[in-house]
């Protein structure tokens, strides 16, 4: 554990030295909420009569309707029920935002972040996982959910989605299918599974939305930020509702933030990275109850 925590201090300096660098600003939102972002399958831990944050992107979010243009924090989240070899109901996340941005250049971002990390905390582009090696010197890969889907799967959600399909397929059949030698961007999901990403219409329909797998753990999920409150108010209702009609927890609606959306947010992107799992990379670590001090 000693070695653990060595690795976890040096993944973090490593990760604030690259932010202000870059000349982002380190900041700190509340843990302890009245009102968790609603999505569809996190659920929130009670924390008397509030919650604890799941994620602190709508607060970060208000800071840049507010007027920031380049923020991170790493900090503690907490969802419901989550346990197991890749999850735990209590973990570090690593969120960064940026103004006058898309989703590419939050990928271009995460690209030189790991690499930096990966050559400071471990000295080699190349580095062992279980019975892998993991070599971080070459190209990303990155692949459409359409290609992915069509590939392993046999068919095209964005052309006609289905919840239940597409999570039991991408968790039963596309991902284990990804390559685990590298790393590899899973992009432009289904409108349906847009969460709270930006859409586009070319050249079809799809969510502004990527994820990042290595040595076959989904690591980070990134977006082109939705600034239409709108249509974020709405996508907060059906997602209510869709919660209510399966007998999941309902919270209210986050209004300070959809305030904050009514007088407007720039064009934006922003990631939510799991530092966990990414320091379970870095010490080839096959559960993350291994890097985590309970």
């Amino acid at each position: 554990m000693l070695r653990v925590m060595d690795v976890r201090d040096r993944m973090y300096r490593a990760i604030r030295r690259y932010f202000h660098d870059k000349g982002f600003i380190e900041v700190q939102t509340p843990v302890c909420l009245e009102t968790p972002a609603l999505e569809h399958f996190i659920d929130a831990q009670p924390c008397g009569n509030k919650y604890l944050r799941t994620s602190p992107e709508l607060h970060m979010k208000r800071m840049l309707c507010a007027g920031a243009s380049k923020i991170f924090q790493m900090g503690q989240c907490f969802r419901e029920g989550e346990k197991g070899r890749l999850h735990n109901p209590e973990f570090t996340m690593l969120e960064w935002y940026r103004a006058y941005a898309d989703y590419t250049d939050i990928l271009l971002d995460t690209k030189i972040l790991i690499s930096s990390i990966i050559a400071e905390v471990m000295g080699t582009k190349i580095i062992p996982f279980g019975s892998r090696k993991i070599d971080f010197s070459g190209q990303w890969d990155c692949v459409s959910v359409s290609e992915a889907f069509l590939l392993h799967a046999g068919w095209d959600p964005l052309k006609k989605f289905d919840q239940d399909r597409f999570d039991v397929d991408l968790v039963s059949k596309v991902e284990p299918a990804l390559p685990r030698d590298r790393p590899i961007v899973l992009k432009d999901y289904p409108v349906e599974a847009a969460a709270l990403a930006l859409l586009s219409e070319m050249p079809v329909p799809h969510a502004e939305r990527w994820e990042l797998y290595i040595g076959g753990m989904e690591i980070a999920n990134a977006f082109s930020e939705l600034t239409d409150p709108v249509e974020q108010r709405s996508r907060f209702e059906e997602c209510a509702v869709f919660r209510a009609s399966r007998g999941m927890p309902v919270y209210q609606l986050d209004e300070a933030f959809l305030a904050a959306l009514e007088k407007g947010m720039p064009r934006s992107a922003g990631i939510a990275l799991g530092l966990d799992r990414l320091l379970m990379l870095l010490v080839d670590a096959d559960n993350i109850a291994q890097v985590i001090f309970d």
